[in-house]
Parts: C-alpha cells; sequence; structure tokens
C-alpha cells in the first residue's frame, strides 16, 4: 500500500509539473505575441516625442534620447493645419451617430424581440442578410440619395450613413429575448404602453448591450474614413481621419509631427473603451449563465 501511495504521489508531482510547463510556454507565447501587437503603438508613442532626425535611426531608440514633446504637439494643435476644427468635426459626428443609431438599434431590437407583428421574423431575417452586402456597393447610390435631398457635403449626410447598424439590432435583440417576458407582461398588466414599456422597462436592463454596441459604433464612426472621403469636398468639414491624411500631405515626410497626431487621435477611443470595458463584459458574457 505504501509503495502504491508512492508511485501515485509521484505520477501527480510528474503531472503537476508537465501542468506548469504548459502553462508558462502557453504565458511567454501570449507575452511574445502580444508584445508584437503593442510594439507598433509604442512606436508611434515614441517617434511623436522624437526630433525629425532621430525617427529612423537604427537601432530604434524606443526612449529619445533628446524630446521635442511640447513643439511636435503644438505644431499639430496650433500649426498650420486646423486640427482643432478636425477634432471637433469628429466628436460632433461620432456622438451624434452613436447616440441615434442606439436609440433606433435600441428601439428595432424591442420591437423583434417582445412584440408580436406580421412577418416578423422575416423582417429579422432580412435585416440581417443585408449584413453581407459590402459598404462600398451602395456609396454610388447614397451619393445620388444625398445630392438629391441637397444633403450632400454635410455632416448629416455622415451621420445619416451610419445610422442603419444590423449588427446592433442583432445583438440587443438577442440580448433581449434572454430577458424575462414577465416582466413586459407585468408592466402591461399595470397600465404601461409600448413606448413606456421599452423605454423603463427594458431600455434600463438591456444597459449592458446597449453599453457594448455603444463602444463599438463609437470606435467604428471616429474611425470613418470612407463615408468622409467621399460626400466631403468641403475642408472645414473634415474629420480627424481627413485631417492626419490633409497634415500627411500638408508636412510630407515629417513623421513626428504625424505621429503626434496620430496619438491625438486615437487618445478618445482609449477613454471611451476604458469607461467602458465592464459593460463590454457584462454584454458579452450576460445570460452564458443560466440558474
Amino acid at each position: 500500500m505504501n509503495d502504491m501511495a508512492v508511485n501515485n504521489s509521484v505520477k501527480g508531482l510528474r503531472l503537476n509539473k508537465k501542468i506548469n510547463v504548459g502553462k508558462i510556454v502557453v504565458t511567454i507565447g501570449l507575452f511574445t505575441f502580444g508584445l508584437l501587437m503593442v510594439l507598433p503603438f509604442i512606436w508611434m508613442i515614441s517617434t511623436s516625442m522624437k526630433y525629425e532626425v532621430d525617427v529612423f535611426t537604427f537601432p530604434i531608440q524606443w526612449i529619445p534620447r533628446k524630446f521635442r514633446i511640447i513643439e511636435n504637439y503644438k505644431e499639430v494643435w496650433f500649426g498650420d493645419a486646423p486640427f482643432a476644427l478636425y477634432y471637433f468635426n469628429s466628436i460632433k459626428v461620432t456622438v451624434l451617430t452613436t447616440f441615434f443609431s442606439l436609440l433606433i438599434s435600441s428601439m428595432a431590437a424591442f420591437a423583434f424581440a417582445k412584440l408580436k407583428f406580421p412577418g416578423r421574423d422575416k423582417i429579422f431575417v432580412l435585416i440581417i442578410a443585408t449584413m453581407i452586402i459590402p459598404d462600398q456597393v451602395t456609396l454610388i447610390p447614397r451619393f445620388l440619395y444625398f445630392k438629391w435631398l441637397h444633403l450632400f457635403d454635410t455632416h448629416l449626410c455622415l451621420i445619416i450613413s451610419m445610422l442603419f447598424s444590423q449588427s446592433s439590432i442583432f445583438f440587443i435583440t438577442q440580448f433581449m429575448k434572454s430577458l424575462p417576458s414577465e416582466l413586459s407582461d407585468s408592466a402591461k398588466v399595470d397600465g404601461a404602453g409600448t413606448l413606456r414599456t421599452f423605454w423603463n422597462i427594458m431600455l434600463p436592463l438591456s444597459k449592458p448591450a446597449i453599453a457594448t454596441m455603444a463602444i463599438v459604433k463609437f470606435i467604428w464612426s471616429w474611425n470613418d474614413y470612407q463615408n468622409v472621403l467621399v460626400f466631403i469636398t468641403n475642408a472645414k468639414l473634415f474629420t480627424i481621419q481627413i485631417g492626419v491624411r490633409m497634415f500627411t500631405d500638408r508636412y510630407g515626410s515629417f513623421y513626428s509631427l504625424i505621429m503626434a497626431a496620430s496619438v491625438s487621435a486615437i487618445i478618445p477611443l482609449f477613454i471611451i473603451f476604458a469607461l467602458g470595458q465592464k459593460y463590454i463584459i457584462e454584454g458579452l458574457t450576460a445570460g452564458s449563465v443560466k440558474g
């Protein structure tokens, strides 16, 4: 019996060693992969603090020998290019697009998840099926449509272009379907109408899903380049993505200034993600465990 116990203990130790070695290898591999993904971002920040002559020195100076932080960012924000105006335009278009897109998507999701009407499932499938249509296919029809409505070269056409979101409708619909129907039924019994049930019951309970899609929509709208390039010709209406391109055209190969502009452009994305990351986790894991 003692020999068997000793053998089992030895086998257990060997198994634990194999598991520990496996975890170490996986951890090192994931750390290396993550570091490779972050390196371009680190280089961008480092370059935005350098003198132009130090940008392409080899080996790479991850920590600049001489810093030029204030001068680079001052040139970006207060130089010849109206970078602050581009920033304001991006914030304006992105916030309005995100708000109205999620309002429309959440109302549609409530209808598909909790209301009964003829052809509901067919319409839902049709909406989801439009996800396979590339956005580039609709560029010319939208261009003609905005020209006809005299909305071309306005921020309103950018907002309208990004209002409809099939992915938001699908995601929020699936989340609302996981909520107990008794909640909406009891609200009806208490005399609440459809709009009040949506606004006071379903919308607050769907906050994780809505917050998740709000972050995704904000990032997507902020990074939009195609629509601005096609539908906007007035330089005063350019968003930050086109603004960075104009800054590049203006300064040619001054990569330190280009990287300073790029770092400035991604700051709102980090803030939004940092503030809403807990909602992303709640939205993605909601309904995965039931009990």
